[in-house]
C-alpha cells in the first residue's frame, strides 16, 4: 500500500508514519576557460538534483574547493596557466576521495594517459559529448563516490571493533575476586547471600562488585573503607586526572565498564588502573598478560568510573551483550560425566586441519608466552575429566594458570606435535620431541614430552632460554667456606666432579659456573648435552642425537680425539657413558658431570651400580657437589617470624635450637604478593681425602662412606638449609618442602 493509501480510505498507513527519506545532494564543479562550454554543461544536468560550480581556470577551481566540498569535478585540459592535467594531479593530492572527469578537444594523447595512469583522472570524454553518455557517466561516478564512502566507513568500524573483539577474547576473566569472602568475614554478608553471589557469578559471569552493587546488600561506601583499612589500598579521584587516548586504547571500552575499571596512566612499565574491586586478581592477572605491563591498582567510586569512561571513551552504539546470551546460559552436560573412547577412525587429513585451525595456533602461541612472562621452567598441559588445564612450575612449584575446554585439546596437540615434528596420527605411545621458539621476549628451546592418558594426551615442556647467561659462582648461593673448596678444586687440572641432585635441582647452572670460573683462551672446552642449556661461545657444543645413533659414549669418544682439556658431559645415565668419562678423567681431562642421587655419598653407590670399578672411582673423583633449590624470601617484604614448633621438630634437633632466627615474606607488589622471589641453591661438597678413596677402593658401605664424608668437613643438605634460615634467605615450610622430614614419627 502507498503512502498516500489513506487519502483514499481514509484508513491510516503504517507506512505514513514513517519519514520520507531525503535524496542527498551532490556538488559537481565545471572548470573550463570557455563560457559556452560551461553554460552547456549546466544545460546537461538542469533535470538533476545537483549543485552546480563553475570556474574559469585551475587556480579558481582551487580555492573554489578550498571551500567548498564536491563530490565531483570536470575539467577541460586546454587552458591557459594550469592545464587540465596539473589541475587534476594537484585536487588528487588534496582531495583524493573526489571523483576527477576530463574533457578534451584536442587528443594530446600523452598528456591525457599519463593522468590517467597516475589515477588522477576517472573518466576521459571527447567534446564534443554526448548528453545521455554524459549524465550517465556521472550518475555512475557519484554511486562509486558513494560505494567508496561507505566502504571506508565499514573499514573503519570494523578495525574498530575488531581491535576491541580480539582484545576481549585474549581478557579471559576468571572472577577470582576475594571480596565476597572478606565481606562474609566482616559479618556484612551471610551464607545465603554469599552462595548467591556464588551462583550469579557462575551462571551470568557477572563481577563481584557489579552483583553487590546489584543487589544493595553493603553500602559501597562501606565496602571501600574496609579495603582502605585492612588493605591499604588508595582510593583517588578520577576527576583530577586527564587521561591520554593512548592509555585509553589498552583496555577495550566495553571491558572497562562490564568490569567497572579505567586505566589512568603510565610510568615506565607500570599501569595505573582504577578498580571497583581491586580485590579481583584474576582481572588484575589477565590484564597484566593482555597489556604487558605491570598494574597498580587503586581505587574508585563505581559511578564515578562509570561517568568518566564515558567521558574518556565516549558514547559507543555497538552492544556486546549478545556474546552473554551465547556464554552465559546453564550448560546442558553439566550434569553429564565424559567418557573419552579411544576415536580410531580419524584421518589425518582431519588431524592436520585441526592443528593449522587459528584458534589452536593463538592458543599454543599465548600458552608460551605466558609461561615466559612468568619465567617458568615447565608447562603442564593435563587432560581432566571436564576441562584441560595449564599449569606453570614457576620456583619449582607448580601453579593452574590456564583452563581450556576440553573440545580444544585435539587441536591443541596436534599443533604441538606439527611444532615438533612428531607424528601426528600416533596416540596410543609416548613421544618426545623439541621446538625452538622465537618470543618478543627471548629465543626459548621447549624439549616436549607426550604421555597419553586416560583423558587424552598429557604434554609436558621443559624450557630453556639460549639467552640466559651464566651466574659466576659468587652468585650461587654458597658459604664461603664451600666456595673456597669449590674454587681449589675446579684449579686442578684433571680428575671428575660430579654435581648431583633430583631433576631441576639446577645441577647444570653449577657446572657451567664451575666451568667459567677459570676459563681462559689457552685451553679448549667441549660440552655434550641433551639439550644444550647454556650458550658459550668458548665452547664447542654437541647436541646429543639419539635419533641417529649419536648419543654420549659416541660422542664423548669422538670428543677425545678433539684435544680438549675441559669437558662437561651433561649427564651420566649408563655404565659406557661412565666408563669413558671417567678414563677421561684419568687420562689427563678435567671432566664435569651430572648424576641423580639424593646426596653425595649416595653419589659413590650410584657409581657401583652403574658398574665402575672401585679403584677407577677412588682414582677420578675430585669432588661432589649434591644440591637442592629453594625458593628465596622477598628482600623487600622479608620480615621476622616464628616457625611453627612441630615443624621445627619434623627438621630435627639442630632446627630446635634457640640460636635459630626465622622469616618469611609479607607479600609485596615486587613478589606479586607471594613472599617468595627467586631460587637460592643449598649445597653439601665432599671433597675426597685419601682415607675416603681407601674406602671407595675397598668398596665400603654406604655407613662408613658417610662417617668418613663427615671428617672431610662434609657438611649435610640440612645444616646448610639452616644456615640459610637463620640468615632469612628461605623459609622453615620451604625446607621442609624440598628436604622433607628428617625424624621420622
Amino acid at each position: 500500500m502507498s503512502q498516500y493509501a489513506s487519502l483514499f480510505t481514509g484508513e491510516e498507513s503504517e507506512e505514513q508514519t514513517l519519514p520520507l527519506e531525503q535524496p542527498k545532494r551532490y556538488q559537481i564543479l565545471l572548470v573550463d576557460d570557455e563560457p559556452n562550454v560551461l553554460n552547456a554543461l549546466r544545460r546537461v544536468f538542469r533535470q538533476e538534483s545537483y549543485t552546480i560550480l563553475t570556474a574559469n581556470n585551475g587556480e579558481e577551481a582551487l580555492a573554489l574547493l578550498a571551500k567548498e566540498g564536491c563530490q565531483l569535478m570536470i575539467s577541460d585540459f586546454q587552458m591557459p596557466g594550469m592545464n587540465g592535467g596539473e589541475l587534476m594531479r594537484r585536487t588528487k593530492q588534496l582531495y583524493p576521495e573526489m571523483i576527477r572527469i576530463m574533457l578534451t578537444g584536442h587528443a594530446d594523447t600523452d598528456a591525457v594517459v599519463a593522468a590517467i595512469r597516475e589515477g588522477a583522472v576517472y573518466k576521459f570524454i571527447l567534446k564534443p559529448w554526448n548528453d545521455d553518455d554524459l549524465r550517465v557517466t556521472v550518475g555512475l561516478a557519484l554511486e562509486q563516490h558513494d560505494l567508496i564512502q561507505r566502504n571506508k566507513a565499514l573499514v573503519e568500524q570494523n578495525t574498530k571493533h575488531t581491535k576491541e573483539i580480539s582484545a576481549l577474547s585474549r581478557l579471559a576473566v576468571s572472577n577470582r575476586s576475594q571480596l565476597a569472602i572478606m565481606l562474609h568475614k566482616h559479618n556484612l554478608l551471610n551464607d545465603k547471600q554469599l552462595q548467591e553471589i556464588h551462583r550469579l557469578q557462575q551462571t551470568k559471569k557477572l563481577p563481584t562488585i557489579k552483583i553487590l552493587l546489584e543487589k544493595e546488600w553493603v553500602p559501597e561506601k562501606k565496602i571501600r573503607a574496609i579495603l582502605k583499612k585492612d588493605l591499604l589500598i588508595d582510593e583517588v579521584s578520577l576527576n583530577e586526572f586527564q587521561i591520554d587516548s593512548a592509555i585509553c586504547s589498552l583496555i577495550p571500552h566495553r571491558f572497562c565498564e562490564r568490569q567497572l575499571v579505567l586505566p589512568l596512566k603510565q610510568e615506565n612499565k607500570r599501569l595505573m588502573l582504577a578498580m571497583a574491586d581491586p580485590m579481583d586478581m584474576g582481572l588484575i592477572d589477565d590484564l597484566c598478560f593482555s597489556t604487558g605491563l605491570k598494574i597498580q591498582a587503586v581505587m574508585a567510586n563505581a559511578n564515578d568510573i562509570r561517568d568518566k569512561i564515558t567521558e574518556v571513551y565516549g558514547e559507543q552504539d555497538v552492544q556486546f551483550e549478545d556474546l552473554e546470551t551465547l556464554i552465559g546460559g546453564t550448560d546442558p552436560f553439566e550434569g553429564i560425566e565424559v567418557v573419552i573412547e579411544d576415536d580410531d577412525d580419524i584421518s589425518i587429513e582431519d588431524l592436520l586441519r585441526g592443528s593449522d585451525e587459528p584458534p589452536a595456533i593463538r592458543l599454543v602461541n599465548a600458552i608460551i608466552l605466558e609461561a615466559v612472562r612468568h619465567n617458568a621452567s615447565d608447562i603442564h598441559i593435563q587432560p581432566r575429566t571436564k576441562s584441560v588445564v595449564v599449569r606453570y612450575r614457576i620456583d619449582g612449584v607448580l601453579h593452574d594458570k590456564i583452563k581450556i575446554p576440553t573440545n580444544l585439546l585435539r587441536s591443541l596437540v596436534s599443533r604441538i606435535k606439527v611444532m615438533s615434528e612428531l607424528d601426528i596420527t600416533e596416540r596410543r605411545r609416548p613421544q618426545d620431541g623439541r621446538i625452538t621458539v622465537k618470543t618478543p621476549l627471548r629465543i626459548v628451546d621447549l624439549r616436549i614430552s607426550i604421555l597419553p592418558t586416560i583423558n587424552g594426551e598429557k604434554i609436558v615442556m621443559r624450557m630453556l632460554d639460549r639467552n640466559a647467561s651464566v651466574q659466576t659462582i659468587d652468585q650461587l648461593g654458597m658459604g664461603k667456606s664451600e666456595l673456597k673448596k669449590v674454587s681449589n678444586v675446579i684449579k686442578r687440572p684433571q680428575g671428575m666432579i660430579l654435581a648431583t641432585g633430583p631433576t631441576g635441582s639446577g645441577k647444570t647452572t653449577t657446572l657451567y659456573s664451575l666451568l667459567r670460573q677459570n676459563a681462559t683462551s689457552e685451553k679448549n672446552y667441549v660440552t655434550i648435552e641433551d639439550p644444550v642449556e647454556y650458550y658459550l661461545d668458548m665452547a664447542g657444543q654437541v647436541m646429543v642425537r639419539e635419533r641417529i645413533g649419536l648419543d654420549f659414549p659416541v660422542v664423548l669418544r669422538a670428543i677425545l680425539r678433539q684435544d680438549p682439556d675441559v669437558v662437561l658431559l651433561g649427564e651420566i645415565r649408563d655404565y659406557e657413558t661412565a666408563e669413558v668419562a671417567f678414563h677421561a678423567a684419568l687420562t689427563g681431562h678435567l671432566v664435569f658431570s651430572t648424576l641423580h642421587t639424593n646426596s653425595a655419598v649416595a653419589s659413590v653407590a650410584r657409581l657401583f651400580d652403574l658398574g665402575l670399578k672401585p679403584y677407577v672411582i677412588a682414582s677420578a673423583l675430585d669432588a661432589v657437589i649434591a644440591q637442592r633449590l629453594m625458593r628465596k624470601i622477598c628482600n623487600a617484604c622479608r620480615t621476622p617470624s616464628k616457625a611453627p614448633q612441630e615443624q621445627l621438630h619434623q627438621l630435627g634437633p639442630l632446627f630446635e635450637s634457640d640460636k635459630l632466627k626465622t622469616y618469611e615474606g609479607a607479600g609485596c607488589r615486587q613478589c606479586d604478593n607471594t613472599g617468595d622471589r627467586g631460587r637460592i641453591g643449598v649445597y653439601e661438597i665432599l671433597l675426597p681425602d685419601e682415607a675416603f678413596k681407601d674406602l671407595i677402593a675397598s668398596s665400603a658401605s654406604i655407613g662408613e662412606l658417610k662417617k668418613a664424608a663427615i671428617k672431610c668437613g662434609m657438611n649435610s643438605l640440612i645444616q646448610d638449609a639452616w644456615c640459610k634460615v637463620s640468615q632469612g634467605e628461605t623459609t622453615v615450610d620451604e625446607v621442609l618442602r624440598v628436604l622433607g622430614p628428617q625424624v621420622l614419627g
